[in-house]
């Protein structure tokens, strides 16, 4: 059996940049996961002494407190400023975006739309910048967008790893809709290029392993595009979690994984098949 590894996987530059980040600040706490992949995060505890903070009330005065990549709300940003704690901002700069777009435009008395998950971090703390929460409405499908008391002028901006056609149709409804409507594709170019990738590969694969958090938003997002043109699919965090009935009979293994999958892991779910087959 052969095994292909996408053409694009795997760490971002926001993730890099925030593990970089964490591992020259050995000892402090981060505000919830750096990243989703609890693999990684047991690494930068056991190497780093890197700490895990849930919440304000976790934090000691004292402690150097590095901020998730997904970013975190405004207010909570304050009371840690109030606190006088140190911070290391390591909110991705494709999160930071449309942190600044929402609150530029909310401020300018434009209605806001994001498009993604109302209890993923990233949106929780992308829709605290908005000047009116009343004001702004998260969404998932257009057939949301109906009911809502939406202005004339809508700003509307997506989760960074949504998938770009879903988008769309968000889009397309909120034109056909009202008269002015301020669009910004805040979606991550690294997550166009690894669900692209995924999608190439498992045309041609018998069997796709993604690997990544069960948590992570854009893991999840490359394991249904890989499941819907490769019907055997499976998402795992590591080798662990393979089986060896899987890969009887296949031809072609293409892997993929999201983007905070550090490659140490990859490597060991390639050694770990290439050992069973």
């Amino acid at each position: 059996m052969k095994i292909e590894l996408a053409s694009s996987y795997g760490f971002c530059y926001g993730v890099k940049r925030a593990i970089n980040i964490a591992e020259q600040h050995k000892n402090s706490v981060t505000y919830g996961p750096l990243i989703h992949n609890k693999d990684e995060i047991s690494r930068l505890k056991d190497s780093f002494g890197i700490g895990l903070a849930n919440g304000i009330d976790d934090i000691e005065p004292e402690d150097t407190v590095v901020i998730r990549t997904h970013g975190i709300p405004k207010d909570e940003l304050s009371i840690l400023k109030k606190q006088n704690n140190r911070i290391i901002n390591a909110t991705c700069p494709y999160v930071t975006k449309p942190q600044q777009i929402v609150a530029k435009m909310s401020q300018e008395g434009y209605s806001i739309i994001i498009f993604g998950d109302k209890n993923h971090p990233e949106i929780k703390g992308v829709v605290s910048y908005t000047n009116d929460r009343d004001d702004a409405f998260i969404v998932l499908s257009r057939e949301e967008l109906k009911s809502l008391p939406l202005k004339s002028k809508v700003a509307v901006v997506a989760q960074t790893t949504r998938k770009p056609e879903d988008f769309l149709e968000i889009v397309n409804a909120l034109i056909l809709q009202h008269k002015e409507v301020r669009v910004f594709n805040t979606i991550c170019n690294a997550t166009f290029e690894n669900q692209d990738a995924a999608k190439d590969l498992a045309k041609r694969a018998d069997i796709m392993v993604v690997i990544g958090g069960k948590h992570s938003s854009n893991t999840k997002q490359l394991y249904n595009i890989a499941k819907k043109w490769c019907s055997d699919s499976y998402l795992i965090e590591n080798e662990q979690e393979l089986k060896r009935d899987w890969f009887i009979g296949k031809e072609l293994c293409g892997i993929s994984a999201g983007a905070s999958t550090p490659d140490w892991i990859v490597q060991n779910v390639i050694k770990h098949i290439e050992s069973i087959k």
